[in-house]
């Protein structure tokens, strides 16, 4: 990048972001000597479960909406115009069935990682197996994260790039490691606000410097960026109608279900219905988020169509086409390119903190303490404190190996998602919806879905063909002429007849659908192998791990079909912590003794909060 294309921050820029820092630091020491100090792994990893609707839910945004999205988004939409925005649509269903379904279940089973539902439900093995799937989805997407606003800020202003990620890897993990779960939703919520803050203020001077809303909307209607309903149902095409309204709901569904670092904060609430009023409540403020992302990505196209700014930048990447925009258009205003990047790494701070926590607890919950019993509570915390440390550095490791990706940085985590979060949906979904799934199909299933959904993403990356090619970068109307007309019909008519076949054709699927087709292998999968090897029965299974769906779906059939059809068993019971214990896995092929039973039901045992009941009301 040429030196003199580069934009510069100015002292008052270094103080902003500086502050951001310092505040966030601040925040986990204040959470670290307040309270109860962190000395328990119920206030470090739960935050006592004494959180209030507000700050859950801003943390609960701030988690989804990282600095991935702020750059990732803009970027989208400057490239490829405006359907992508139609992925709101998915955020109705994708926010209700958790609040109506999921939370219900794993809160009145007071647990504190998620996949001790898996053991509840189905047997150790599986609940390991769903541990490790999550720790490698998210220890990756860190990665992404940490990379993202650092190397997007050095293509740039020239700001040192290594300088930046250790900056926002560090201090996130000291206010993580000092402050517990209560630092990190606090710090969420002073991030949520400087984030909307620091888009807002690019929009509104990029608009005013643009020449104002009338003509922002001229240029972005003639470059061709505002799409209309595309209701193509071919799975292929990059983004449709179906393929965001669909299959982003199958993505939120992973990541507003069933999603640890999501889990966590519903589990920190106070009751069960702050808990359902915090997902509520994160409804607006996404569409909020996405609606300030998408209005960026069109302000960024209408002050640069027809422009070519790749020679101006470090990475040709348009990812680093938005860090530009905010610098050349708040270049005049001093403080208000710092408040951006505050914003920005605000996003990276928020997301990886919740990781970091998310991954702590999971790793303490699911993978030590079964095997260690007896540990004291005072070196169970402290362990907690030394994973979420550990867990910082090795996103440091993972931002270093996340610049070999090729592709943007919005798809790459959406593919992230679609691939390992869709297989760990579908273990939930099998395990909550069909009470005839066994151990044995959950294993299984979540072994296809996974190899499935990686042999479809790593062949559509090597063959690049799921991509597509960005619209031309005009903000012209272009009259064509009649042969012009004849050449382009003739030329799609070609694409059409050249489209990919066999399995190149299987590998362009939509990286948006990879959620919904590996979730529905893992239970296709699943249900057949729990067929052949021994359906569970209804009976057996753990009280208050079965969703009665099929009871509430067909609610029209008599009460004896409905019995031998489904589950039929409502979660309006009261169920005592003594029998809340793994199910039996007597199957048919006896696979599993009774000695291993006895031997899985008193290590169950050491996992359960003690608590004098659970009690299950058909109303929230």
């Amino acid at each position: 990048m040429d030196p003199s294309d580069q934009k510069h921050f100015t002292v008052i820029d270094y103080v902003i972001f500086a502050v951001l820092l310092a505040a966030s630091i601040c925040i986990g020491l204040y959470h670290a000597l307040s309270g109860g100090r962190q000395r328990t792994t119920q206030e470090f990893l739960m935050a006592d479960r004494s959180m209030s609707c507000l700050p859950v839910s801003l943390s609960l945004i701030a988690s989804f909406q990282s600095a991935v999205a702020i750059i990732g988004v803009p970027a989208e939409i400057y490239t490829h115009g405006t359907q992508y925005w139609f992925i709101g649509c998915a955020y109705i269903l994708g926010l209700l069935i958790p609040a109506h379904v999921f939370i219900p279940v794993l809160y009145r089973l007071r647990l504190s990682s998620a996949y001790q539902y898996l053991e509840l439900r189905f047997s150790k093995a599986v609940r390991i197996c769903g541990t490790l799937t999550f720790i490698f989805q998210t220890v990756i997407y860190m990665g992404v994260c940490v990379y993202t606003p650092a190397f997007a800020l050095n293509a740039v202003t020239g700001f040192e790039l290594w300088g930046a990620v250790l900056a926002t890897g560090l201090v996130c993990t000291l206010y993580t490691t000092i402050g517990g779960l209560k630092a990190v939703i606090w710090t969420d919520v002073f991030q949520t606000v400087v984030m909307f803050a620091g888009q807002l203020a690019v929009i509104v001077v990029g608009v005013q410097q643009t020449g104002g809303v009338s003509e922002v909307w001229r240029k972005v209607s003639e470059g061709n960026r505002i799409a209309a309903l595309d209701l193509n149902p071919d799975p292929t095409v990059r983004h449709t109608f179906w393929t965001l309204g669909v299959g982003g709901v199958f993505l939120m569904l992973s990541l507003y279900g069933v999603n640890q670092a999501q889990v966590q904060r519903y589990l920190s609430s106070r009751t069960e219905k702050e808990a359902v009023r915090s997902c509520y409540m994160v409804f607006p403020s996404l569409q909020l988020a996405l609606a300030l992302s998408c209005v960026m990505g069109l302000v960024m196209f209408a002050r640069y169509c027809g422009e070519d700014h790749s020679d101006k930048l470090a990475a040709s990447s348009q990812d680093a086409m938005v860090i530009y925009f905010v610098m050349d258009m708040l270049q005049g205003l001093p403080g208000l390119p710092g408040l951006f990047v505050a914003c920005l790494f605000s996003a990276a701070l928020s997301t990886i903190s919740s990781a970091f926590n998310s991954l702590a607890t999971v790793t303490m919950e699911d993978l030590i303490k079964p095997h260690f019993p007896a540990m004291t509570e005072a070196r169970a915390t402290l362990l907690s404190k030394v994973l979420a440390m550990s867990y910082g550095l090795l996103c440091l490791a993972m931002a270093y190996l996340t610049h070999l990706m090729g592709d943007s940085v919005l798809q790459m985590a959406l593919k992230i998602f679609g691939m390992v979060g869709g297989p760990i949906l579908g273990l939930f979904c099998l395990g909550m919806f069909f009470p005839w799934a066994n151990s044995t199909g959950a294993l299984a299933g979540l072994g296809a879905g996974l190899s499935l959904s990686f042999w479809v993403g790593i062949g559509s990356t090597v063959t690049r063909s799921s991509g597509t090619r960005p619209l031309p970068p005009t903000c012209r109307a272009v009259l064509l002429s009649d042969n012009t007309t004849a050449a382009i019909q003739s030329a799609l008519s070609n694409v059409t007849l050249s489209r990919p076949s066999g399995l190149k054709r299987f590998y362009s699927l939509s990286y948006m659908w990879y959620s919904a087709f590996s979730c529905c292998s893992v239970i296709l999968t699943g249900l057949i192998i729990s067929f052949i090897t021994g359906p569970m029965r209804e009976e057996d299974a753990t009280p208050g791990t079965i969703y009665p769906l099929f009871g509430k779906l067909l609610c029209f059939l008599p009460e004896h079909l409905k019995k031998k059809l489904c589950c039929v068993t409502p979660l309006g019971q009261t169920v005592s912590t003594q029998q809340i214990q793994p199910p039996h896995h007597k199957e048919s092929n006896g696979l599993v003794s009774q000695q291993e039973d006895e031997q899985s039901q008193g290590e169950a045992d050491t996992f359960l909060p003690p608590a004098p009941f659970v009690e299950f009301e058909t109303g929230v």
